[in-house]
């Protein structure tokens, strides 16, 4: 098999599950609390991670103990998973599936303004295009279509998942100044998110839950929202040609997302939600729009 083809399997591999995954939320939220969601998935996750950290190489994973290191990793890790999952988990209980993972998906934007602001990269055109276009999505899915109203069917709800980005971006800027190797990071990160979600139920909710089936939920978004799909997707990067043209793969799962939410979870998709998410994934690709080429193609003369 070719490496392109390996490429694209990985890849819509990763894109799959991730579409997975908001149905996923709400399925195991209707018996978990989001912080017990957070600490059982985060867990599962820093199980697998470790697993994965141990194979790599059995002698550098002490290294995430290590005083300097695990410093750094107690930072990561309580920005994301805890925060960022505790956030979004929350989001999750209060909106609808569709609507809470379009506004989640705002988060390459905000990475994208985060590098303008900490990392003294170019706040072009492009960016401040792709922002209003994104935050016209976040109105369009907030309000249900209903713009000029601004009422929307849960402020708090909206507020945690598009403030969720926010958390994300955060944690892109801290974790792209860590330079140790991914897999060794994100096993130091979510294992001591796992100890933070652990304290938080401690002092502020329990251990204990009803339906031990629910438990299986929490294990399958540690599995495939939190570690090892990250892996699948890296992968399917590594072996592709044109690597700019396989990101753009990840697009597909939100509107696949709405597959699931639909014949799952049985809510009505929205036009509101189709269209706020165009809006979004609009932004964003605006950012890789080529304007030159684009300008040349307008110029006269090129015609053909």
């Amino acid at each position: 098999m070719k490496n392109k083809t390996k490429s694209i399997l990985y890849s819509l591999t990763a894109v799959f599950f991730w579409s997975t995954v908001a149905t996923a939320f709400k399925l195991t939220l209707e018996e978990l609390s989001s912080s017990q969601l957070l600490f059982y998935s985060s867990s599962s996750s820093a199980v697998a991670l470790g697993i994965i950290a141990y194979i790599k190489s059995n002698k550098n994973i002490k290294e995430v103990f290590i005083n300097s290191l695990s410093v750094k990793n107690a930072v990561i890790g309580l920005t994301n998973p805890f925060l960022y999952y505790l956030i979004l988990f929350k989001a999750y209980s209060l909106l609808p599936a569709q609507e809470a993972q379009a506004l989640n998906f705002t988060w390459p934007i905000m990475i994208s303004v985060f590098a303008a602001l900490f990392l003294s990269h170019h706040l072009s055109l492009k960016t401040v295009a792709g922002l209003i276009s994104a935050f016209a999505g976040v109105i369009i899915i907030a309000t249900r279509g209903s713009i000029f109203s601004l009422e929307f069917h849960s402020t708090l709800g909206v507020i945690l998942a598009a403030g969720s980005s926010l958390i994300w971006a955060t944690y892109w800027i801290i974790n792209l100044k860590d330079k140790n190797q991914a897999h060794y990071k994100l096993f130091g990160a979510f294992f001591f998110g796992s100890i933070f979600s652990a304290i938080y139920i401690i002092l502020f909710d329990s251990f204990s839950f009803d339906g031990i089936e629910y438990l299986s939920g929490a294990v399958y978004i540690g599995f495939f929202e939190m570690g090892i799909t990250f892996f699948v997707w890296l992968k399917g990067l590594e072996l592709s040609t044109n690597k700019a043209k396989t990101s753009t793969l990840a697009y597909l799962a939100p509107f696949i997302s709405l597959i699931f939410i639909s014949a799952v979870l049985g809510e009505t998709i929205l036009l509101s939600s189709v269209i706020g998410l165009i809006f979004i994934i609009g932004g964003i690709s605006i950012q890789h729009i080529k304007f030159r080429g684009l300008i040349s193609l307008l110029r006269p003369g090129n015609s053909g």
